[in-house]
């Protein structure tokens, strides 16, 4: 029995969220890699499931190269173009290169095959989301996408995209519970961070 969604919320002025999934393995000598930067359909540990289509029409708008290659979530590091971004039947699919002309991309490309760095977040802002009543969940319907970075590998799970098998899907116990409302909130704060930046060079300007 489909389980019943509230209905959609609108939100006219949403902070800026990240997510993070890891890094694919295989990256080549002149920084050319491809990957999933999110996937369809997998509760994460904030709580929050992707739906399919979610992307669709932020990258109509925007296109491959309007979604920036950042280095941690910061905007003034800019370490590569995004040169293929689509949404397949798994997720996010995504082609990008590092600069390695840029001095931060050529140490990415060492601390990727070190196994020191391994990971891919999204920035983006939701722009419509429905909350499932019974497990908590968080459906994102439709997400404005802003920036893919390298970023290390979080050592706590709550910081990345976790394949969850559908049997855990509901939180067990409180201690699930609060470990999804503190990784939204590490999540909301690396937003807040990355919103000031851009507001500084902004301003800058």
């Amino acid at each position: 029995m489909a389980r019943a969604l509230t209905r959609d919320i609108h939100i006219e002025s949403p902070p800026l969220e990240t997510k993070r999934a890891p890094f694919p393995a295989a990256i080549g000598a002149d920084g050319a890699f491809e990957g999933y930067a999110s996937l369809f359909n997998v509760r994460d540990t904030c709580g929050d499931i992707v739906e399919r289509g979610a992307f669709a029409a932020s990258l109509q708008r925007r296109g491959a190269a309007s979604v920036k290659m950042l280095w941690q979530h910061r905007a003034e590091e800019p370490i590569g173009a995004w040169t293929e971004i689509a949404e397949d039947a798994r997720g996010l699919k995504v082609r990008g290169r590092l600069d390695l002309s840029v001095a931060r991309a050529r140490e990415a490309l060492s601390l990727i095959r070190a196994g020191a760095l391994d990971g891919l977040s999204i920035g983006f802002r939701t722009l419509r989301a429905a909350s499932d009543p019974k497990t908590g969940a968080r459906r994102l319907l439709e997400l404005d996408l802003i920036e893919i970075s390298i970023v290390t590998f979080p050592a706590l799970p709550q910081a990345r995209i976790a394949v969850i098998p559908a049997l855990t899907i509901a939180p067990r116990h409180a201690a699930a519970q609060l470990g999804q409302k503190l990784a939204r909130l590490r999540m909301q704060l690396a937003a807040t961070r990355f919103e000031a930046t851009l507001q500084q060079l902004s301003a800058s300007r």
